[in-house]
C-alpha cells in the first residue's frame, strides 16, 4: 500500500484466483482487501506507539534518571547559578498556600466530581515532587508529596498562565513546587489538581531515591531526611510518638498535675543507678554531669507544696547501646503527694489502657520483637497481672535465696546458681546486679502481657520506702510488657535519716569498684528533712513505649537521630545518589 494509507492492488491483482484455480468473486475479492488495510494500519499504529513510548522513556532517563549522579549535581547547581545571575530568586521567599494536602484530599474526594470534570474553587498547594511523566509536550503529571498525603497534578499547557515548556523543563524530582489552579478528576478518575500557575520554591540539587528503595539502616538513620521522602511508614512512626507525647499531657493535666522543668546539667548524678556523662562549665570551672534522672529535682519540689507534678524530657546515660538503649532518651516522670505504689499502678493501667484503645483502636496489638521472630499479640486490658520479685525469681529458678538479702550467704547462692545456669553477670558480682540479671532471664524475658514486677529487694531501691508488711522488701513495681521495661514506680521514701545511710550503702558499693552506684547528694537529703509527705513516684520510657505502639524491634526506629557512630561525611554524602537506583 502507498502512503496515505489506502489499498491499491497492483496490475494483475484484478485476476485474482482461489487455490484450486478459480476466480475470485468480487464480493470476496473487496473482503480480502478490506483484511489487508486493517492489518496494515494496526501494523502502523503499533510501530508509532512504540516510537512514543520510546521517546518518553528517552525524556524521563535525560531529565529523572542520569548515570553520574556528580554530573547531575552539578546540572542542578549551575542551573541554580545561572538563574541567579538571570536576576531569577530560585528560592523565593513565600508561597501562599490555602490549604494542605490532606484537607485536600478529605474534602475533594467527598465530592461527587465527574470524571474528566473540574470544580471551581481555586486552591494553592505545595510539596515536593516524587514522580514526573511527561505525555507528549502539553501535557505533564506531578505526584506531589506533603504532610503523608501524595496528590497527582495534571498540568496542561492550554490552561497554563505562565511559559509552560520552560517552567516545567526546570522541574525535577525531589523539587519542592507551589501549585494554583482548581480541582478536578482526570478522565480515569484520578483526583488531581490542574494548575493555572507553578512555581519552583526549592530546586532538590540531589538525586534522591524512589520510594522504599532506601533500606540501609545505618543510611536512613543518619540521613533521616531522606528516610521519611522515601519510607512513608517512618513518618507514621513519629506521627504515632507524638500522639503519645500528647496523650500524657493531657492524661496528666486532667489530673490537675503541673508540668515543669529540671536542670539538665547536674553537680551530682542523681535519682537512678547508672553511669553519667560527664562535661565541664567553664564559667563555674568545674565539672558537671548530664542528668541521668530527673527524680531528686522534683521530689523538692514536692517538699515546696507542688503537690502534683510531671516533667517529660531527656535523660543521658553513658552505657551499652542495643535494641532497647541508647545514650539519651526520653522519659515522662511525676511525683504524686499523698498516694502510695498501689495508687500509681492503677493510674498506670488506666493511662496505658485508654491510650492504647485511642492510638490503635484495641487493646490488643501485635509486637514482632524481631525479624525472624514470630510476632505475638500484647492485651492492654486492665487489671495487669501483678507478680512479686523475688517469689517469682525463686520459683522459676526452683531455688531459695537465703535471708536477710544483704548477707554474704544470699550472695554466694545467687554466684553459685548464676554459675550452674550459665548465666553471665558484668562484673562486680553485688547482689544487686545478680538479682537483676536473674529478673531479666526468668521474668522479663518470659514476659508478653503487661505485669507488674513488684516488691523488690529494698538494697536494689535506695530512694524507695520499705515494705510496710515485708521486711527487706521496698514498695516498688516496674511494668514489663513484652521484652522490656517499660516503667518503674515507688512510694517514694522520705525517712530521711533511712535515705542518708542508703546513699552512705552506694557509695561503698561505689568505691569497690561498682561505677553505676548512686552518689551521696547531700542537698536532697537535707530537703528531705524540711519534711516530704507521703509520695508516690512514677517514670516511663517513652521510646520503649513507643515501639510497642509502633511494632518497632530497635529503639532507633522511634528516635529521629538516634546515636551513631561517625563516619567520614564525604564517603556518606555520595551514598545515597549511588542507591538512587
Amino acid at each position: 500500500p502507498p502512503h496515505g494509507g489506502h489499498y491499491c492492488p497492483r496490475r494483475g491483482d484484478h485476476n485474482m484466483v482461489t487455490p484450486e484455480g478459480e476466480a475470485v468473486p468480487k464480493a470476496q475479492k473487496r473482503k480480502m482487501i478490506k483484511a489487508l488495510v486493517k492489518e496494515f494500519r494496526l501494523e502502523e499504529a503499533t510501530k508509532k506507539a512504540a516510537a512514543v513510548t520510546a521517546e518518553l522513556t528517552a525524556k524521563d532517563a535525560k531529565v529523572e534518571d542520569p548515570v553520574d549522579p556528580t554530573a547531575y549535581f552539578e546540572n542542578r547547581r549551575s542551573f541554580v547559578l545561572r538563574q541567579q545571575e538571570a536576576g531569577v530568586e530560585p528560592y523565593p521567599h513565600k508561597f501562599q498556600t490555602t490549604t494542605r494536602l490532606p484537607e485536600l484530599r478529605a474534602k475533594f474526594e467527598a465530592m461527587e466530581i465527574a470524571d474528566g470534570a473540574h470544580t471551581e474553587e481555586v486552591v494553592s498547594i505545595a510539596g515536593r515532587v516524587m514522580s514526573k511523566r511527561e505525555s507528549g509536550k502539553n501535557l505533564i503529571f506531578y505526584d506531589v508529596h506533603a504532610d503523608g498525603v501524595k496528590l497527582q497534578v495534571t498540568a496542561e499547557a492550554a490552561s497554563a498562565e505562565y511559559d509552560f515548556a520552560a517552567v516545567h523543563d526546570t522541574i525535577r524530582r525531589g523539587d519542592i513546587v507551589g501549585f494554583s489552579g482548581v480541582v478536578g478528576r482526570t478522565r480515569r478518575g484520578e483526583l488531581s489538581l490542574f494548575p493555572t500557575v507553578v512555581i519552583l520554591l526549592s530546586p532538590c540539587l540531589k538525586m534522591i531515591p524512589r520510594q522504599g528503595q532506601l533500606q540501609d539502616k545505618e543510611l536512613r538513620y543518619r540521613m533521616r531526611y531522606l528516610d521519611l521522602m522515601t519510607n512513608p511508614r517512618v513518618r507514621d512512626i513519629f506521627v504515632t510518638r507524638s500522639r503519645v507525647v500528647s496523650f500524657m499531657r493531657r492524661f496528666f493535666e486532667d489530673m490537675d498535675f503541673l508540668e515543669v522543668e529540671t536542670p539538665m546539667m547536674n553537680p551530682i548524678p542523681g535519682g537512678a543507678t547508672a553511669r553519667p556523662f560527664i562535661t565541664h562549665h567553664n564559667s563555674l570551672n568545674a565539672d558537671m554531669y548530664m542528668r541521668i534522672a530527673p527524680e531528686l529535682y522534683l521530689k523538692q519540689l514536692i517538699v515546696g507544696g507542688l503537690d502534683r507534678v510531671f516533667e517529660i524530657g531527656r535523660s543521658f546515660r553513658n552505657e551499652g547501646i542495643d535494641l532497647t538503649h541508647n545514650p539519651e532518651f526520653t522519659t515522662c516522670e511525676l511525683y504524686w503527694a499523698y498516694a502510695d505504689y498501689n495508687d500509681i499502678m492503677k493510674m498506670t493501667e488506666d493511662l496505658l489502657s485508654q491510650m492504647v484503645l485511642k492510638l490503635c483502636g484495641t487493646l490488643q496489638i501485635p509486637y514482632q520483637p524481631e525479624a525472624a521472630a514470630e510476632p505475638y499479640i500484647i492485651d492492654f486490658t486492665p487489671p495487669f497481672r501483678r507478680v512479686s520479685f523475688i517469689d517469682e525469681i525463686e520459683r522459676c529458678g526452683n531455688f531459695k535465696i537465703p535471708r536477710p538479702l544483704e548477707s554474704e550467704e544470699a550472695n554466694e547462692v545467687l554466684r553459685a546458681k548464676a554459675k550452674e545456669l550459665g548465666i553471665q553477670v558484668e562484673a562486680p558480682l553485688t547482689t544487686y546486679r545478680l538479682l537483676d540479671k536473674f529478673a531479666e532471664v526468668f521474668i522479663e524475658d518470659a514476659t508478653v502481657n503487661p505485669t507488674f514486677l513488684m516488691d523488690q529487694p529494698a538494697l536494689m531501691s535506695p530512694l524507695a520506702k520499705y515494705h510496710r508488711s515485708r521486711p527487706g522488701l521496698s514498695e516498688r513495681f516496674e511494668l514489663i510488657v513484652g521484652p522490656f521495661e517499660v516503667a518503674n514506680a515507688y512510694t517514694e521514701l522520705n525517712n530521711p535519716i533511712v535515705q542518708r545511710e542508703n546513699f552512705e550503702a552506694q557509695a561503698r558499693q561505689k568505691a569497690e569498684g561498682d561505677d553505676e552506684a548512686q552518689f551521696m547528694d547531700e542537698e536532697f537529703c537535707q530537703s528531705l528533712e524540711h519534711a516530704l509527705p507521703p509520695t508516690g513516684g512514677w517514670g516511663l520510657g517513652v521510646d520503649r513505649l513507643c515501639m510497642l505502639l509502633t511494632n518497632q524491634p530497635s529503639i532507633r526506629e522511634v528516635l529521629c537521630f538516634p546515636a551513631r557512630r561517625d563516619v567520614h561525611t564525604a564517603q556518606q554524602a555520595a551514598a545515597p545518589d549511588e542507591r538512587a537506583d
